[in-house]
């Protein structure tokens, strides 16, 4: 058998695309209007844009909340740290 545990990270494919994607198509496919479809074939753009560029979605996540944040992080102050207080 050709099964390792190297491949249970890999992403879960739906045809050539995320599964995550196949979920717009699925609500397409239950509640067939044309803005359902846009937003089907929206999804299904972003995510192959996304894996074009080598992201998967949640890292994508991750590097657009970074942007959001940007480079400027202050670190926590000395006085702003809270100390353990022991009471018994």
């Amino acid at each position: 058998m050709d099964i390792h545990w190297r491949n249970t990270q890999k992403p879960v494919r739906f045809f050539i695309l995320d599964a995550r994607a196949s979920l717009a198509v699925l609500l397409f496919l239950v509640h067939m209007r044309l803005w359902t479809f846009f937003m089907a074939i929206f999804t299904m753009v972003v995510f192959y844009v996304l894996e074009r560029f080598g992201l998967t979605f949640y890292s994508a996540l991750r590097s657009v909340r970074s942007w959001f944040l940007g480079e400027r992080r202050p670190s926590n102050h000395r006085r702003s740290i809270r100390y353990w207080t022991d009471y018994g």
